[in-house]
């Protein structure tokens, strides 16, 4: 079968493969705690948004939040990442003044009653970002790797905290307009290139990549680029993969979002026999016990 990947770019990654398993990073600086991530873990999505699309992951109040992380952390989870902005297709745009009324209290709350929880906060302004942080956050998830916010790159250096980047074209109102490739796992490759010098210039340390599983990708696009994960292991860095209920799986399968648990761990298992490091997912309990049967396989 053709691919799609460059021939040099998969070469260098076979002459690599061995070295950066062993070099990769396996730390985190999260406000002076190192937290290890050598092998897998879980991240947790709470959404403190009306229109997420999958509604069991929404949350309106500060209590619904609390049961929620609770809820969470006893079914394993290491990281809590929560959004207040939907970044699905097509969502409504929600002003920055919103965004962070509405992040602030949940963050303090679940920092108060589960101080040894990591919050990460989905965000790409980089106001938000900082709010979130001085109030307890610990990890900032950019969907944009900065392109909707000039300021982001220079705020996650002041801040040194580790920092998500995402693979995106467009905004999450006009993305899938940009679904357009030659070679998308080259272009993610070449995208996190530059983002990756970029930073490591500012004196960014902690840096995790997310490919950007329906951002900007077609159905074929998605598939191709899960393919392919292993080429970003290239950078020696951190993988976050976030398939949970996504349409790659609903429209593959022609299921609706409530039935794609089985797809969302086919996918979770495909991504960790590849390398990933972190599973950004709605159900902690079947992503923690993927992890563990994939860690019991691989000895």
């Amino acid at each position: 079968m053709t691919t799609l990947i460059n021939t040099s770019l998969r070469n260098r990654y076979q002459m690599m493969a061995k070295d950066t398993f062993l070099n990769r990073k396996h730390t985190l600086n999260c406000k002076g705690k190192l937290i290890d991530i050598s092998k897998p873990s879980v991240m947790a999505i709470l959404n403190i948004t009306p229109d997420s699309f999958y509604n069991q992951s929404r949350v309106a109040n500060v209590d619904e939040a609390l049961r929620n992380s609770e809820m969470f952390i006893k079914a394993g989870a290491k990281f809590i990442d929560i959004g207040a902005y939907s970044s699905r297709p097509g969502a409504v745009d929600v002003n920055e003044k919103e965004e962070i009324e509405r992040l602030v209290p949940i963050v303090q709350a679940i920092n108060k009653a589960f101080p040894e929880t990591l919050i990460s906060v989905d965000t790409f302004r980089a106001k938000v970002a900082e709010e979130s942080i001085k109030v307890g956050a610990h990890i900032i998830n950019d969907i944009s790797a900065g392109n909707l916010d000039a300021k982001m790159f220079e705020t996650v250096a002041r801040l040194q905290v580790p920092y998500i980047m995402m693979h995106m074209k467009g905004t999450p109102q006009n993305m899938q307009h940009h679904a357009s490739y030659e070679n998308v796992s080259k272009e993610v490759f070449s995208y996190f290139s530059e983002k990756v010098k970029t930073l490591s210039q500012l004196g960014v340390k902690d840096i995790i990549l997310d490919p950007g599983f329906g951002f900007a990708k077609t159905l074929d696009h998605n598939y191709e680029l899960l393919k392919n994960l292993q080429l970003l292991n290239f950078f020696e860095l951190p993988i976050l993969v976030g398939f949970s209920r996504k349409s790659m799986i609903t429209k593959a399968l022609n299921i609706k979002t409530a039935e794609a648990l089985n797809g969302t761990t086919v996918l979770n298992t495909t991504a960790l026999l590849k390398g990933a490091n972190i599973l950004r997912v709605h159900d902690v309990k079947e992503a923690v016990e993927c992890i563990e049967l994939i860690n019991r396989l691989e000895g």
